[in-house]
């Protein structure tokens, strides 16, 4: 097998080889003359060299970092980035007609949850002093978006600090989770629809403004920015899970809505509409990859986090 192998490389002009006497080992260089050929290539070529038109005809969309607004971007979103907009370029490279998304997570309690504790730390500003729930968001870019939010609204969004809390459960370790919402929702109702809305746009308007500055001095840009908030705010996610349902893919079991992901070699099933009737993260992605589908991309890639293992299967 091995004389084989020798025999089938010996006629290459640009492969040398040195056996060492006695050792039974042969060597195997890549000739001189190869590289130098190479180099006579590239310097012919200039910037085309290395591309095909292999993949042309055919779209590709690369959907890579996708972090949820609600903090800054951290390196292991770095990765992802890296990852991702090489391996766009590298399709670029040889033909395909490549989009580049960012999903961007502007839906839901996580969402909340950031724009209420804005909303908290600019009460603090103004002069109040509501307690500070523990699921809140802490970090001291949260106050930095307090103050973008005074300085453009004054204290238009002012309400006294001790109806933020009034009546909500007590903010332990068994009622933390049902105090934060309670909190959420007397935010909702303390500024009205419209005032909430202009927390909620501050607030993701100056963590997009971050992860988009991070990203391009990083050499990474985008096609597109797709809000989940355009799949929720038009009733496609809805649309979808109906035709899950009437698919036969959803039960219902304990007044939630389960997918049947065992089915398709997930470990478990997927809640993707809970009892009180919101519709879940999961929810929402089946219904942003059935748009990728009816966009009319080729192929779509999802770059995970590396902690995302477990997504693969229920993605799939």
């Amino acid at each position: 097998l091995a004389q084989a192998l020798i025999d089938a490389m010996d006629p290459s002009p640009l492969i040398e080889r040195t056996e060492i006497a006695g050792a039974g080992f042969i060597n195997f260089f890549i000739a001189p003359a190869a590289l130098t050929a190479t180099a006579a290539d590239i310097l012919r070529a200039g910037a085309a060299y290395g591309r095909s038109g292999i993949g042309r005809g055919r779209r590709v969309q690369v959907e890579f970092v996708s972090a949820n607004p609600t903090g800054p971007l951290h390196v292991g979103h770095g990765r992802g980035a890296a990852y991702g907009s090489v391996l766009a370029s590298l399709l670029d490279a040889v033909g395909y007609d490549v989009h580049r998304e960012y999903y961007v997570n502007d839906s839901g309690r996580q969402m909340d949850i950031l724009a209420t504790s804005v909303w908290l730390r600019y009460l603090e500003l103004c002069g109040e002093r509501p307690a500070f729930p523990s699921r809140g968001y802490r970090g001291d870019y949260i106050v930095d978006i307090a103050g973008r939010l005074r300085a453009e609204h004054g204290d238009a969004l002012r309400r006294p600090g001790a109806e933020v809390t009034a009546g909500a459960p007590a903010d332990d370790e068994a009622g933390c989770e049902a105090h934060i919402d309670a909190v959420i929702a007397r935010a909702k109702g303390l500024l009205g629809t419209a005032r909430y809305a202009q927390v909620f746009g501050v607030t993701l308007a100056v963590m997009l403004d971050d992860i988009r500055d991070d990203l391009r001095g990083f050499g990474v840009t985008y096609d597109e920015w797709f809000s989940e908030r355009s799949l929720t705010a038009g009733g496609n996610v809805t649309a979808y899970v109906e035709r899950l349902k009437a698919a036969g893919h959803l039960y219902l079991q304990d007044g939630a809505w389960w997918f049947r992901a065992s089915d398709f070699a997930d470990e478990k099933d997927r809640v993707v509409v809970r009892e009180n009737g919101q519709i879940t993260y999961f929810a929402s992605y089946i219904a942003y990859h059935a748009d990728k589908m009816e966009r009319g991309f080729d192929q779509v890639l999802d770059v995970c986090g590396a902690d995302h293992h477990g997504y693969v299967p229920r993605i799939k």
